[in-house]
């Protein structure tokens, strides 16, 4: 049996992390939307100049956008026998949006994991967040320290230039956790109705310990639609 799922919850939450043990673990792709736009900005599309704009301003990227990109991907042989996406849907319409591609596909979602984390959690997590400009790692200062605030402890000369995104800047952060409780926080409601939304509290664990209570909710619910 495939799964299809969808890993969720505000920026920083650990959505990207956790989304990709996952994959590792159940052996389907992980399908980041914030990974195919962060492409296209890299390749200076138009389509990646508008996302951008978007993310500069703290906004979120264009339900049209969205859905196509996610349609587009879902297309590929490797999603086939299953897929977790991290990142989308981020509105209501989105969910909608996804509905239909579901309806297209003749497949149906099975969970939505909501990762639970406070918003000053958030703030610090991503303010202290690194990017190698090089090699695309990602570090956290607080969590996985790198050599010192300039360099990528990945490169073996210690060379690579580490970068602070303007999506982590504080004051971009706290406009994207306002933004989430406007747009996204009602896609939880949205997958409540259905009964498809668990929750998972994504503080005061190591990601470790995160990743066994997604487990938990995964085998609880696969081990269901056996009986």
């Amino acid at each position: 049996m495939g799964l299809h799922l969808i890993v969720f919850g505000g920026p920083g939450a650990g959505k990207g992390t956790q989304a990709i043990r996952l994959a590792r673990a159940r052996k389907i792709p992980h399908i980041s939307t914030g990974d195919i736009f962060r492409q296209h900005i890299e390749q200076g599309t138009a389509l990646g100049r508008q996302i951008q704009a978007d993310i500069t301003a703290g906004h979120l990227a264009q339900d049209e956008v969205a859905c196509a990109i996610v349609a587009q991907r879902l297309t590929e042989g490797d999603c086939r026998a299953g897929y977790i996406l991290d990142g989308f849907p981020r509105s209501v319409a989105q969910a909608q949006g996804f509905d239909e591609i579901l309806k297209h596909r003749g497949e149906e979602l099975d969970l939505v994991i909501n990762l639970q984390v406070d918003d000053e959690e958030i703030v610090a997590r991503l303010s202290s967040r690194r990017v190698c400009h090089s090699c695309g790692a990602i570090f956290n200062l607080r969590f996985n320290p790198v050599l010192d605030d300039d360099h990528c402890e990945a490169a073996e000369n210690g060379a690579h230039d580490l970068m602070h995104r303007p999506d982590d800047e504080e004051e971009t952060i706290r406009e994207r956790l306002r933004i989430y409780y406007k747009t996204s926080e009602p896609v939880l409601a949205y997958y409540a109705q259905s009964g498809k939304l668990r929750h998972v509290a994504g503080m005061g664990s190591t990601p470790d310990d995160v990743f066994h209570k997604i487990e938990s909710v995964i085998d609880a619910f696969e081990a269901a639609c056996l009986s």
